[in-house]
């Protein structure tokens, strides 16, 4: 800076330069600084105008050249906005990979049905003509079952349930509906044939009848004929089990 000629300055003594000329020579030499070591092609918030001047995207400014650009992005308000920035995207990336945490769902009153009692049904010893297959056809009765409610069943083995003594030669056959008790019925435990056409099931919602018809899977014992075997035995309708609720 030229110090000369000021007032307070002596001849060849350096002048008292006042706060404005010394913002001046700050943002120049930092003007300088920046053009050295910023390539402001990679800056995000640079942006020229259709006007032919320049923008800072971040702080919403206008600048007449890029000098003044570089200058500015130097200064404190740039520098506190890009600050800001980066703690806000820092906020955000740790919500995006956190997880989402709603409020607490609200508990569900635990629906109270009244049980009337088991449901009629017959049982049927079936054979597969063609393979000599055995097997079951269960038909159950549900006059009085609650509106839109359709039969459940599945297949339990002996250790799920807690009402008779384990015995891994027999399963059950457990059928639920509301408002009916469950019924389990106890069969021997061969392997269900679920081939298509062995095993089906079909709700008849006029007659309220639900049947399910199943073949054991065949052994050289089924060809032994029936007589004095003991797949023969038609299960009767036992106790709900506590592995399947209706």
């Amino acid at each position: 800076m030229d110090f000369q000629n000021r007032v307070g300055s002596k001849h060849r003594g350096g002048g008292v330069a006042s706060a404005q000329e010394s913002n001046v020579d700050r943002r120049e030499r930092l003007r300088k600084l920046a053009m050295e070591t910023i390539d402001i092609k990679k800056d995000p918030y640079f942006m020229k105008n259709h006007l032919g001047s320049y923008e800072c995207k971040l702080c919403l400014t206008l600048h007449s050249n890029e000098g003044s650009y570089l200058a500015h992005t130097q200064g404190k308000k740039h520098q506190t906005n890009l600050s800001r920035r980066a703690a806000k995207e820092a906020r955000e990336n740790a919500q995006f990979h956190q997880p989402a945490v709603g409020p607490p769902k609200p508990m569900v009153a635990k629906k109270t049905v009244i049980k009337i009692g088991r449901p009629g049904y017959r049982i049927t010893k079936v054979r597969d003509p063609s393979t000599m297959q055995l097997g079951m056809l269960f038909q159950i009765q549900y006059p009085q079952i609650a509106n839109d409610v359709i039969p459940r069943h599945r297949f339990m083995s002996a250790y799920e349930q807690h009402i008779d003594t384990p015995n891994k030669a027999y399963q059950y056959l457990v059928i639920a509906a509301e408002p009916y008790e469950s019924i389990s019925f106890k069969i021997q435990s061969k392997e269900i044939d679920r081939a298509p056409g062995k095993f089906w099931t079909y709700w008849d919602k006029d007659s309220k009848q639900f049947s399910l018809q199943f073949l054991f899977k065949p052994s050289a014992a089924m060809f032994s004929g029936m007589a004095g075997d003991s797949a023969q035995q038609v299960p009767t309708a036992l106790p709900a089990v506590d592995a399947m609720s209706s």
